[in-house]
């Protein structure tokens, strides 16, 4: 599986963005799909997956509430619909797969990996 993930960009705070993420590939349906963020100096760390059985959703505490994933199987492609931006939002954000369609919360759950979008999120 290939991953390209795309969207970011600079925005004000209060504002919002969708980051996409377009995978390769024919069992993309059947995948945990995951995104993560890393701040400058900063560990990776998880934002939100989408578990392929049952359709579950998790979200880190920080972003629950201003942001949502959601995923097209037909478009091959899972989405990061973010709200409410806040300053401390501003990393490269990256999307993951995961082919035992868990969309579990740690990075060592992913065997594939997107090449990051960076956000940034001015005061």
């Amino acid at each position: 599986v290939q991953l390209q993930a795309s969207g970011g960009g600079l925005v004000q705070a209060g504002g919002s963005l969708r980051l996409s993420c377009a995978a390769s590939g024919r069992t993309f349906s059947t995948y945990g799909m995951g995104w993560f963020r890393q701040a400058p100096g900063k560990e990776r760390e998880f934002v939100a997956a989408f578990s392929w059985a049952g359709g579950t959703t998790n979200y880190a505490n920080s972003v629950k509430g201003r942001f949502t994933i959601s995923r097209d199987n037909a478009k091959n492609t899972v989405y990061l619909q973010m709200n409410s931006l806040k300053p401390e939002d501003t990393a490269v954000y990256y999307c993951a797969a995961d082919r035992y369609g868990r969309g579990a919360l740690g990075t060592t759950s992913y065997d594939f990996w997107g090449q990051g979008t960076l956000v940034t999120v001015s005061s």
